[in-house]
């Protein structure tokens, strides 16, 4: 229960942070070029508001439903379909008598201030944490590898050497770059030494979506955390922090693992060791039946934390950024098939997405990623959104013509209508998952 709650209070917290500051991005441009607002709400006010008030001309309020927000904008139809208004002549400060480029301005406003955010707070992690990456060199056991991946030629304990002739900074990078990036061929290293160019064929995004397995999982070193006094390792030449690499020839990933390499001689096991970045071999007789050999393990996955200065991560900020956008656009084409649309998520799935225990790093990563995704998402060309109303603001510019506000309401309830149904659709699936 305690770790539901931390995740709730995440998403809430972060989606009101998202809300408020992109229906700013309505608000002021209106209020510059004197358009009246009626409302500013965090939450919507259905059935009633838990806190409300009024001043100047606009109301401001937090209302009970946390699922997002809205502003009210005068002489504009939206998706509260209060059309009385649009009765009565045009007023100079309502939307519709505004110019077509302050009307774009006004709807764009909420996309830009998102765009904007997730850049500024992805360039703040950097600049105050860094960027930790999991290097090739860090890698030390490689890959645990999916069925799918396995089909065509990957294996476990596979490290990734090049992917289309060039090397990938951050391993961790990798699963993403398979389903979202258009990747032909993959050189890897694989375990017994040899090396294999891989072609990767083009629905291998879809095969993976469609598996609900990531395609390559980072398998942590088998690290000593402790050794026993007075036994077997004691009086060898093993350290702690050495890497259990191999055990009698067989690769170690596990204790498990350990236990099964011991079987394979009667009164000794070998090990390879790595140690600073060295390849060392040591061999430690058993001195009991039970062939425990006296060391205590960790499992461990150390990556190298890159440090930037204020302008370098500008430019690394920028770059976050651009790859979270144009790596979930990627990914918007797999919704088409049945495989893609069966793992769409609601509020279930978005709350899993921020860390049990709270951690400030990565409560900013995701709001930073939300931000990004709640700026693309409103700016779809459909009925209700921002990105609706932009699509025929657009049409108004080029032709000359306005639609007409009946046309736009029934747009609007069609919009409202999909809407609700995706949204159904997305939590049917968590609670589907949940139960299943």
């Amino acid at each position: 229960m305690e770790v539901f709650l931390i995740k709730a209070f995440q998403l809430i917290l972060s989606l009101s942070i998202l809300v408020v500051l992109h229906e700013l991005g309505h608000f002021i441009p209106a209020k510059l070029f004197g358009t009246r607002v009626e409302k500013f709400y965090l939450f919507f006010d259905w059935p009633f508001s838990l806190f409300k008030k009024k001043i100047g001309d606009t109301e401001y309020g937090v209302g009970l439903l946390p699922l997002g927000g809205y502003v009210k904008i005068a002489g504009m139809v939206d998706e509260s379909f209060d059309t009385e208004q649009l009765k009565n002549e045009p007023q100079d400060w309502e939307f519709r008598s505004k110019p077509t480029w302050q009307r774009l301005i006004i709807m764009l406003g909420g996309v830009i201030v998102n765009f904007i955010l997730g850049f500024l707070i992805y360039m703040m992690i950097t600049f105050v944490w860094g960027k930790t990456i999991v290097t090739y060199d860090d890698l030390n056991s490689g890959f645990k590898v999916s069925e799918t991946m396995k089909e065509i030629g990957f294996q476990d304990g596979d490290k990734i050497l090049k992917i289309d002739g060039s090397e990938v900074e951050n391993q961790l990078e990798i699963p993403m770059m398979m389903v979202s990036r258009d990747v032909s061929k993959v050189e890897v290293l694989h375990d017994d030494g040899s090396r294999d160019l891989i072609d990767i064929p083009e629905d291998i995004g879809l095969k993976i979506i469609a598996s609900s397995e990531s395609p390559f999982t980072p398998l942590p070193n088998f690290q000593v955390d402790s050794i026993v006094s007075l036994s077997p390792s004691s009086s060898s030449n093993i350290m702690l922090g050495d890497i259990i690499n191999k055990a009698n020839g067989s690769k170690i990933y596990t204790f498990e693992d350990l236990e099964e390499a011991k079987k394979i001689n009667v009164d000794y096991v070998e090990l390879e060791l790595i140690r600073d970045g060295n390849i060392l071999t040591t061999v430690i007789p058993f001195s009991s039946e039970d062939k425990k050999i006296g060391i205590y393990p960790r499992y461990s996955l150390e990556g190298t934390t890159l440090n930037y200065g204020f302008f370098e991560s500008i430019s690394k900020g920028a770059e976050t950024a651009y790859y979270t956008l144009t790596d979930y656009v990627n990914q918007m084409k797999y919704l088409a098939s049945a495989e893609g649309a069966s793992q769409l998520g609601g509020f279930g799935t978005i709350g899993n997405i921020f860390p049990a225990k709270w951690d400030w790093k990565r409560f900013w990563e995701m709001t930073a990623f939300l931000s990004i995704i709640l700026g693309f998402m409103n700016v779809l060309p459909i009925p209700a959104l921002d990105g609706g109303h932009t699509m025929f603001l657009l049409y108004e510019m080029i032709t000359g013509r306005k639609p007409n506000d009946k046309f736009m309401e029934y747009a609007t309830m069609i919009g409202v209508f999909l809407l609700l149904g995706l949204v159904l659709y997305a939590n049917g699936m968590d609670i589907f998952r949940a139960f299943s």
